[in-house]
């Protein structure tokens, strides 16, 4: 979770007088911090991972599963019997926007030894199994993507209705404020966003249209008519920040100084390297004056551009303790831009005064429901890191294809059903490519036909005469380093985990959630999940998530059944 400055929080119309102010004082804090650290070479490589959790507690006589609103409480224990009692303690707990969640990283971050991947999925074990010691009986702590009844009525514990009328932060008709994170921030983010707006956020999501779903499906709202007006037949209507903060939105001119084809919430605008200058192919709307001062300032015209894009957004929230700072020794005003910036990849100075260098955000990826494989897509994503540093391998296409891609990737059973573009040569210059025992061949392909469309498989487990795959690229780099048995036995472990859900040989958490529900003995095949189907379907996962039950259908015959009691939830109801 990015900025958490405490303090009094202004109303819209206040942080919107402050506007310029903060963009102001904001790229003057980042001067300050770049020519601090501009000259700063050579660090060593570190690396971490954030894993979201939800509290969900199980009613076993009534068969109900509800989010469980104490994400607080129990954050600010495991703050005080962690990092505050022990500054080198293995993890560190942050909040997060919903009450029912919070967020756990390693204490530390890891380093460049091959070794360090072998103590990323003990860590996720260790961050587990602390926070669910403290939970209540029959409580968990799981690892789902979304609540399957997030929104429904009773879907929190303790239950709260909504509040649609005026003086609730998000006036939804479905997710109460209860539910919001007691954090000022939260709560004024929502309340400013629906300011800024001058209307509820609008999330609409084709339902998924089964035998018996009523064609066309039809919400009705006869004592609202914005809910009226904003729902679409056919789509589940949300209102409110809590059901996700990734709906596409645009900024009309009449209220704006910019027109923004993209929301906040979305996939990257611009490659800041020189050799993706040439794939930089959609229009980038930026602050033209703040990028002849970061240019004149010395600062390169890839990163100027980035932050000059990044500074056409309005504050979403500000304190009143906080509008005059020590720009250079404060970075409040930047990150209050930078942080409500929530793209696929996010490139993050160092903080003032700081030892901590420049680092990057991989955002895209879904929470998986084991801390193995949890693990495996985190080792899966460094490890490539340092095979595209080691081997000088390219994979940039234009960012037009990339939004294509993204496009593509959601809609339903992607992995196996979607064509995808990925670049072909893979080696800087065009002179080489990786074959699929990790060799280097000749290539003459050129420069029109860099990419192509591929599936899944053909990106991940390669096709011959098509593309190397990365999993055989990884295997050729594991040969040729010193690595220990055990950690590379680890490694192999995750890759091949990858390699099969790439394949379809297993499924993914998403297409096992679907083939759950719709075998669920009570499910109607009308797209309705019930308070007992959604009680199965979420105890089904928590066993899975504490290796308290088999299931080689996600995660393969030979997955590891190291059992340790990290739940307080009795699996024998």
């Amino acid at each position: 979770m990015g900025l958490l400055s405490q303090g009094s929080p202004l109303s819209w119309e206040e942080t919107q007088r402050h506007a310029d102010h903060v963009r102001l004082h904001g790229i003057l804090q980042f001067l300050h911090i770049y020519h601090a650290v501009k000259d700063r070479h050579k660090d060593v490589l570190k690396w971490g991972d954030e894993v979201e959790y939800m509290l969900v507690s199980f009613d076993h006589e009534n068969k109900k599963a509800q989010l469980v609103l104490s994400g607080e409480e129990l954050l600010e224990t495991l703050q005080e019997k962690g990092e505050r009692t022990n500054p080198n303690h293995p993890t560190l707990w942050r909040p997060e926007y919903g009450s029912y969640m919070i967020e756990g990283t390693p204490g530390q971050p890891y380093g460049g030894t091959m070794s360090e991947f072998n103590t990323v999925e003990d860590n996720m074990r260790k961050r587990r199994k602390e926070a669910t010691s403290l939970l209540g009986e029959n409580q968990a702590l799981c690892t789902i993507t979304s609540f399957p009844r997030l929104g429904c009525p009773g879907f929190t514990l303790p239950e709260f209705k909504p509040n649609p009328v005026e003086g609730g932060a998000s006036k939804s008709l479905f997710f109460p404020d209860e539910a919001i994170n007691k954090h000022p921030r939260f709560s004024t983010l929502t309340r400013n966003i629906r300011h800024r707006r001058g209307e509820k956020v609008v999330i609409n999501v084709p339902i998924f249209q089964d035998k018996n779903t009523p064609c066309p499906f039809i919400e009705t709202f006869p004592e609202d008519d914005e809910a009226a007006k904003a729902s679409k037949p056919d789509h589940i209507y949300m209102d409110a920040m809590g059901f996700g903060m990734g709906n596409c939105c645009l900024q009309p001119l009449k209220n704006n100084h910019y027109r923004i084809s993209k929301s906040r919430y979305d996939s990257i605008d611009s490659y800041l390297s020189e050799c993706g200058e040439k794939y930089n192919d959609i229009d980038l709307t930026k602050d033209k004056e703040i990028y002849e001062q970061l240019l004149q300032e010395g600062i390169d015209h890839l990163l100027a551009q980035h932050v000059a894009h990044l500074f056409i957004r309005d504050p979403l929230t500000l304190f009143e303790e906080k509008i005059h700072l020590d720009d250079a020794n404060e970075s409040d005003h930047f990150e209050n831009i930078q942080s409500t910036n929530w793209q696929t990849m996010r490139f993050k100075p160092p903080p003032p005064n700081s030892d901590i260098g420049w680092r990057v955000e991989f955002r895209p990826m879904e929470v998986q429901l084991t801390d193995f494989e949890n693990s495996a897509y985190v080792v899966f994503v460094v490890l490539l890191t340092r095979v595209i540093l080691s081997y000088k391998l390219d994979f940039l296409i234009p960012l037009s294809k990339v939004d294509e891609n993204m496009k593509v990737a959601q809609k339903r059973d992607a992995v196996l059903q979607g064509l995808f573009y990925f670049r072909k040569d893979i080696c800087k210059g065009g002179n080489a490519m990786v074959d699929g025992r990790g060799k280097t061949t000749g290539s003459t392909e050129p420069a029109a036909e860099e990419y192509a469309l591929m599936t899944i498989d053909t990106i991940i487990n390669g096709k011959e005469g098509v593309f190397p795959g990365l999993i055989p690229i990884l295997n050729s780099y594991l040969e040729n380093m010193e690595v220990d048995v055990d950690t590379r036995c680890s490694i192999l472990n995750y890759l091949k985990l990858i390699k099969k859900r790439a394949s379809g040989e297993l499924m993914t958490v998403a297409r096992w959630m679907r083939e759950f529900i719709a075998n669920h003995p009570d499910y109607k095949q009308d797209s309705v999940i019930t308070d007992e189907m959604n009680y199965s379907l979420l105890l089904k996962c928590n066993q899975i998530a504490n290796e308290l039950c088999e299931c080689p259908e996600l995660l393969g015959p030979a997955f590891r059944k190291v059992k340790y009691s990290g739940s307080k939830t009795d699996s024998s109801n």
